[in-house]
Protein backbone atom coordinates (compact mmCIF):
# COMPACT_ATOMS: atom_id res chain seq x y z
CA UNK A 1 0.00 0.00 0.00
CA UNK A 2 1.38 3.23 -0.71
CA UNK A 3 1.75 6.59 1.21
CA UNK A 4 0.56 8.39 -0.55
CA UNK A 5 -3.25 7.83 -1.63
CA UNK A 6 -4.67 7.74 -5.32
CA UNK A 7 -6.78 10.45 -5.07
CA UNK A 8 -3.79 12.60 -4.02
CA UNK A 9 -2.07 11.61 -6.77
CA UNK A 10 -4.35 11.94 -9.22
CA UNK A 11 -4.36 16.15 -8.37
CA UNK A 12 -1.58 16.10 -9.90
CA UNK A 13 -2.73 14.50 -13.43
CA UNK A 14 -5.98 17.00 -14.13
CA UNK A 15 -5.63 15.24 -17.72
CA UNK A 16 -6.88 11.77 -16.47
CA UNK A 17 -10.87 11.41 -15.69
CA UNK A 18 -12.62 8.71 -14.58
CA UNK A 19 -11.29 5.31 -12.24
CA UNK A 20 -10.24 3.88 -15.77
CA UNK A 21 -6.58 4.25 -15.46
CA UNK A 22 -6.56 3.81 -11.10
CA UNK A 23 -5.07 0.24 -11.36
CA UNK A 24 -2.74 1.58 -13.60
CA UNK A 25 -1.76 4.64 -11.41
CA UNK A 26 -1.79 3.04 -7.80
CA UNK A 27 0.90 0.26 -9.72
CA UNK A 28 2.97 3.47 -10.90
CA UNK A 29 2.76 4.87 -7.55
CA UNK A 30 3.96 2.12 -5.93
CA UNK A 31 6.82 1.93 -7.66
CA UNK A 32 7.67 4.84 -7.39
CA UNK A 33 7.79 5.09 -3.85
CA UNK A 34 10.02 2.36 -3.45
CA UNK A 35 12.04 4.50 -6.12
CA UNK A 36 12.54 6.96 -3.64
CA UNK A 37 12.68 5.22 -0.73
CA UNK A 38 15.61 3.34 -2.12
CA UNK A 39 17.23 6.89 -3.08
CA UNK A 40 16.98 7.97 0.51
CA UNK A 41 18.58 4.88 2.00
CA UNK A 42 15.82 2.57 3.54
CA UNK A 43 17.21 -1.08 3.95
CA UNK A 44 15.98 -3.58 0.89
CA UNK A 45 14.08 -6.48 3.73
CA UNK A 46 14.57 -10.10 3.46
CA UNK A 47 12.59 -12.23 4.48
CA UNK A 48 10.81 -15.03 2.94
CA UNK A 49 12.38 -13.22 -0.04
CA UNK A 50 13.51 -9.88 -1.65
CA UNK A 51 11.05 -6.83 -0.35
CA UNK A 52 11.67 -3.73 -2.11
CA UNK A 53 11.95 -0.87 0.01
CA UNK A 54 8.89 1.56 0.96
CA UNK A 55 8.01 4.60 3.02
CA UNK A 56 4.84 3.05 5.03
CA UNK A 57 5.75 1.70 8.63
CA UNK A 58 6.64 -1.52 8.47
CA UNK A 59 9.11 -3.99 10.87
CA UNK A 60 12.48 -4.51 10.23
CA UNK A 61 15.06 -6.83 11.68
CA UNK A 62 18.13 -4.78 11.13
CA UNK A 63 22.14 -6.11 11.64
CA UNK A 64 24.64 -3.02 12.31
CA UNK A 65 27.82 -3.61 12.51
CA UNK A 66 28.96 -0.58 15.28
CA UNK A 67 28.51 2.50 16.48
CA UNK A 68 29.24 5.86 15.38
CA UNK A 69 32.96 6.46 14.90
CA UNK A 70 33.48 9.15 17.68
CA UNK A 71 29.94 8.58 19.49
CA UNK A 72 30.74 4.74 21.07
CA UNK A 73 27.15 5.31 23.31
CA UNK A 74 25.21 5.98 19.99
CA UNK A 75 23.71 2.99 17.45
CA UNK A 76 23.14 5.22 13.91
CA UNK A 77 20.55 3.13 12.12
CA UNK A 78 20.17 2.89 8.13
CA UNK A 79 15.63 3.65 8.35
CA UNK A 80 14.28 6.73 9.55
CA UNK A 81 11.59 7.86 11.71
CA UNK A 82 11.12 5.15 14.13
CA UNK A 83 7.76 3.93 15.42
CA UNK A 84 8.86 1.93 17.92
CA UNK A 85 11.69 -0.45 18.91
CA UNK A 86 10.77 -4.01 19.53
CA UNK A 87 14.21 -5.75 20.70
CA UNK A 88 18.24 -4.57 20.77
CA UNK A 89 20.89 -6.98 21.17
CA UNK A 90 24.70 -6.26 20.83
CA UNK A 91 26.91 -9.20 20.55
CA UNK A 92 30.08 -10.26 18.78
CA UNK A 93 28.99 -13.77 19.22
CA UNK A 94 25.88 -12.93 16.85
CA UNK A 95 23.89 -15.17 18.95
CA UNK A 96 21.83 -12.34 20.58
CA UNK A 97 20.64 -14.52 23.52
CA UNK A 98 18.81 -12.75 26.34
CA UNK A 99 22.14 -11.91 28.40
CA UNK A 100 23.07 -9.81 25.45
CA UNK A 101 19.97 -7.83 25.28
CA UNK A 102 20.01 -3.94 26.02
CA UNK A 103 16.38 -3.33 27.87
CA UNK A 104 14.60 -0.44 26.65
CA UNK A 105 15.76 1.06 30.01
CA UNK A 106 18.98 1.43 29.06
CA UNK A 107 18.54 3.34 26.43
CA UNK A 108 16.67 6.69 24.33
CA UNK A 109 15.33 6.81 20.78
CA UNK A 110 16.20 9.68 18.93
CA UNK A 111 12.91 9.07 16.29
CA UNK A 112 13.09 11.36 13.65
CA UNK A 113 17.06 11.01 13.24
CA UNK A 114 16.74 7.07 13.54
CA UNK A 115 19.45 6.84 16.64
CA UNK A 116 19.91 4.85 19.99
CA UNK A 117 21.39 6.42 22.74
CA UNK A 118 22.90 4.57 25.69
CA UNK A 119 21.72 6.33 28.93
CA UNK A 120 24.83 7.75 30.93
CA UNK A 121 23.28 5.44 33.68
CA UNK A 122 23.41 2.62 31.27
CA UNK A 123 26.31 -0.30 32.34
CA UNK A 124 26.00 -1.73 28.74
CA UNK A 125 28.29 -1.26 25.92
CA UNK A 126 27.14 -1.35 22.38
CA UNK A 127 30.07 -3.72 20.61
CA UNK A 128 31.81 -3.67 17.20
CA UNK A 129 32.30 -6.50 14.79
CA UNK A 130 30.18 -7.97 11.91
CA UNK A 131 26.37 -8.12 12.67
CA UNK A 132 27.44 -6.86 16.46
CA UNK A 133 23.99 -5.61 17.08
CA UNK A 134 20.69 -6.64 16.49
CA UNK A 135 17.63 -4.22 16.44
CA UNK A 136 14.28 -5.36 15.72
CA UNK A 137 11.98 -2.43 14.87
CA UNK A 138 9.25 -0.57 13.27
CA UNK A 139 10.35 1.99 11.05
CA UNK A 140 8.93 4.49 8.30
CA UNK A 141 5.50 6.76 7.68
CA UNK A 142 1.88 6.27 8.83
CA UNK A 143 1.20 9.70 7.10
CA UNK A 144 3.01 11.45 4.61
CA UNK A 145 4.78 14.73 5.95
CA UNK A 146 3.64 17.52 3.08
CA UNK A 147 7.13 18.10 1.68
CA UNK A 148 7.50 14.47 0.64
CA UNK A 149 3.86 13.57 -0.50
CA UNK A 150 4.38 16.65 -3.13
CA UNK A 151 7.88 14.84 -3.85
CA UNK A 152 6.03 11.77 -4.49
CA UNK A 153 3.45 13.63 -6.82
CA UNK A 154 5.95 15.14 -8.66
CA UNK A 155 8.21 12.57 -9.40
CA UNK A 156 5.32 10.12 -10.10
CA UNK A 157 3.32 12.52 -12.73
CA UNK A 158 6.53 12.99 -14.51
CA UNK A 159 7.02 9.57 -15.24
CA UNK A 160 3.33 8.80 -16.29
CA UNK A 161 3.84 11.16 -18.68
CA UNK A 162 6.62 10.24 -19.80
CA UNK A 163 5.38 6.76 -20.87
CA UNK A 164 4.97 7.42 -24.36
CA UNK A 165 8.56 9.13 -25.16
CA UNK A 166 10.02 5.62 -23.33
CA UNK A 167 13.32 4.58 -25.07
CA UNK A 168 13.23 7.62 -27.26
CA UNK A 169 15.42 10.90 -26.94
CA UNK A 170 13.76 12.93 -29.52
CA UNK A 171 10.17 13.36 -31.65
CA UNK A 172 9.76 14.83 -35.45
CA UNK A 173 6.44 16.63 -35.75
CA UNK A 174 6.37 18.64 -39.38
CA UNK A 175 9.89 18.38 -39.60
CA UNK A 176 11.12 20.26 -36.92
CA UNK A 177 12.79 18.07 -34.22
CA UNK A 178 12.22 18.14 -30.53
CA UNK A 179 14.37 16.29 -27.84
CA UNK A 180 13.24 15.23 -24.60
CA UNK A 181 14.18 16.51 -21.43
CA UNK A 182 16.00 13.77 -19.40
CA UNK A 183 14.11 11.06 -17.65
CA UNK A 184 15.77 11.29 -14.30
CA UNK A 185 14.56 12.47 -10.79
CA UNK A 186 13.73 16.33 -11.12
CA UNK A 187 15.71 18.51 -8.81
CA UNK A 188 12.77 20.02 -6.85
CA UNK A 189 12.16 15.95 -6.06
CA UNK A 190 15.71 15.93 -5.22
CA UNK A 191 16.22 18.85 -2.54
CA UNK A 192 13.30 17.70 -0.85
CA UNK A 193 14.45 14.46 -0.43
CA UNK A 194 17.75 15.42 0.79
CA UNK A 195 16.87 15.93 3.94
CA UNK A 196 15.01 12.75 4.47
CA UNK A 197 18.52 10.71 3.37
CA UNK A 198 19.61 8.19 6.66
CA UNK A 199 23.10 7.88 7.58
CA UNK A 200 25.39 6.88 5.59
CA UNK A 201 23.40 7.83 2.21
CA UNK A 202 24.40 11.66 2.21
CA UNK A 203 25.78 12.96 -0.59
Amino acid sequence: MSLVSLSTFKEYLPEIQGSGSDTELQNLLDRTESAIAEYIGFPQYFDDGFIAPQLTARSYTLFIDSPFNDIPYMLPLPVRPIVSVTSWHSDVERLYGSDTEIGSSEYDIDYVLGRLYLKSTSSKTIESGIRANKVVLIAGWNTAPNDLEHAICVYASQLQRSKQSQGKDSTTQRDVTVKFSLRTMPQEVKDILYTYRVYRRTM
